[in-house]
Parts: C-alpha cells; sequence; structure tokens
C-alpha cells in the first residue's frame, strides 16, 4: 500500500473503557435494613420520649392518662418544685457531675494525648511493654477495680472526697490507646524534626504543632471520657457517703431508693434524669463540629 493510501486510512479509535456496573439492589434487603433500622431508632428513642412526657406531668396524670402523650402541662410547676427541694440539692448534684466529668475528662484527655504522643514518637526501652499493659488496661471492666480503688483510697484518707471520684476519672487506657494510633497517621517526623532544628523544646512542639494535628483524636477521647464520667455510678455508690458530693446520677438512685416513703419523689427522678442527659447533648453538639472537620481533613490528607 502506498505512502498516501496509508494517510487516508482513517486511524481506528481506541475502545472504551468498559463502565463499572453498579450492582443492582436487591429491594427485599433494602426493605429488610429498613425495617431494622427503624425497630432499633424506636427502641431508642421511645423511652426518650415517654420521659419527656412524663416530665411534663403532675403525680396525679402519671398513671391516669396516656403514657405516651402530654396530658395537663405541667412541666414549669415540677422543674421549679425540683430545684427548690431539699435547698436545691438537685442542682448541688448537677455541679459536682460538671467537675467530676468535666475536670475529669480535660485532665484525661490532656494525660492521654501527651501519653500515646510519646509512646509514638520516641524510642526507648520498654515502649511496646508499657503499650501492652494500657492496652490491658482498656481490658479490664471498671467495675473490677471500684473496690481496690476503695481500699486505696482508704488508706490515704481520701474516701467520702470529691478526689475520691476525681483522681480515678483522669485516667484513660482506652485515650492512650487512641492517641498513640492517631499520633502515628497524623503527626509526620518530618515536622517534627523541622520544629526541632527551629530550636522548639519537645514540650512546645507539642503544644503547638502536634496537638493541633491531633485534635481529632483528642476531641474523640474528652468525649468518651466525660460521657463515661457523667453516668459513672458504682464508683460513687462506693466512695461517697455525704449526698452533697453525689453526682447526678447516684442523687437520682439515692431518691429513687425512697418513693416508697416519699412518693413525691417520683416526679422529681423523672424530670431529673431528662435534665441529666442535657449537658451530655450540649456538650456533643458544641465539639462534633470540630470531630468532623478533623475527621474530613484527615481523610483528605490520607
Amino acid at each position: 500500500m502506498s505512502r498516501t493510501a496509508e494517510l487516508t486510512v482513517p486511524a481506528r479509535r481506541a475502545p472504551r473503557a468498559a463502565r463499572p456496573r453498579r450492582p443492582k439492589e436487591n429491594p427485599v434487603s433494602r426493605t429488610a435494613a429498613m425495617l431494622i433500622m427503624g425497630v432499633f431508632t424506636l427502641y431508642f428513642l421511645v423511652p426518650v420520649w415517654w420521659l419527656l412526657v412524663a416530665s411534663t406531668k403532675s403525680r396525679g396524670d402519671l398513671f391516669s392518662t396516656n403514657p405516651l402523650w402530654f396530658a395537663d402541662l405541667a412541666f414549669g410547676e415540677n422543674l421549679t418544685a425540683l430545684l427548690s427541694y431539699d435547698d436545691g440539692v438537685y442542682l448541688r448534684w448537677i455541679l459536682n457531675s460538671l467537675g467530676y466529668a468535666g475536670g475529669g475528662a480535660l485532665v484525661a484527655t490532656l494525660l492521654a494525648g501527651m501519653c500515646g504522643y510519646a509512646l509514638a514518637k520516641y524510642r526507648f526501652p520498654g515502649r511496646e511493654l508499657i503499650f501492652n499493659v494500657v492496652l490491658g488496661g482498656v481490658l479490664v471492666p471498671a467495675t473490677a477495680l471500684a473496690l481496690p480503688l476503695f481500699l486505696l483510697f482508704s488508706q490515704v484518707q481520701l474516701t467520702n472526697t470529691f478526689w475520691a471520684v476525681f483522681l480515678p476519672s483522669v485516667v484513660s487506657p482506652f485515650g492512650v490507646y487512641l492517641a498513640r494510633v492517631f499520633a502515628e497517621a497524623s503527626v509526620p517526623d518530618e515536622l517534627l524534626e523541622a520544629s526541632r532544628i527551629d530550636g522548639s523544646g519537645e514540650i512546645r512542639t507539642f503544644f503547638t504543632v502536634s496537638i493541633r494535628l491531633m485534635v481529632p483524636a483528642l476531641i474523640t477521647v474528652f468525649l468518651f471520657q466525660f460521657v463515661g464520667i457523667w453516668n459513672n455510678f458504682f464508683l460513687p455508690l462506693i466512695m461517697l457517703r455525704s449526698d452533697e458530693l453525689f453526682p447526678v446520677t447516684y442523687g437520682l438512685y439515692a431518691w429513687n431508693s425512697t418513693i416508697n416513703q416519699f412518693p413525691e419523689l417520683r416526679t422529681f427522678v423523672l424530670i431529673g434524669a431528662l435534665l441529666s442527659i442535657v449537658p451530655l447533648i450540649i456538650t456533643f453538639l458544641l465539639l462534633q463540629r470540630y470531630w468532623r472537620s478533623g475527621l474530613g481533613a484527615g481523610a483528605l490528607k490520607s
């Protein structure tokens, strides 16, 4: 074939790449999944709805009306009576819980972040042994440590004090584990070397550089620790005797155990339980944007 003929022959187009086929959605599987999610959603939300409805009812309407719908709204009266009962001891319990959970979670997050960072970025003898011990601490339930802690604190005369609940709350083995895993993935060694070359010390590097990259992990540790301390019941039960030191969970339990002698406490327990979850909701709503933005940034970097 001549060269002129070769030029006139149209070039063949490359075959188009086959588009990946989307898997067909099975309507039966989708319906089953939606049904299961709906059942579990109702399972979690119906008790909260009942608590909200019951908190708005008077003591007489509590058992004589529909348990899942409102009657005569008496929320304001119930709230006023709760806050004024026994010289406002419920507010004292809320403040105690904020001190135990807020302060304990903050200190626990800082200690866990520093320990996890050290285990991830420094090489020293016994590092893996220490980390294995931390993993072992994750597996030990908190209730198993309550009695040994009581014996230790009784030896130093710290039972029935604020420190008896606060000090055990600042230890978070899971937080150390999470901080180490996240520090290894999100804090590059090159950035630390550059900071050291600039003359920055290790502590300054951690608080000015590394801690900013570990924000998603630290927020996660804080949320887990805050919720865990707020809902902690067994440790205050063993450690505390004075009702002025009770957290709100143990205080409501103490009221609930005397309902037969004081029937008016039933309404106080219901509305007190409803108010006790408000700080948890507020904390999550305030911190979720830092949590989500940090996770998104980590996903883009990866």
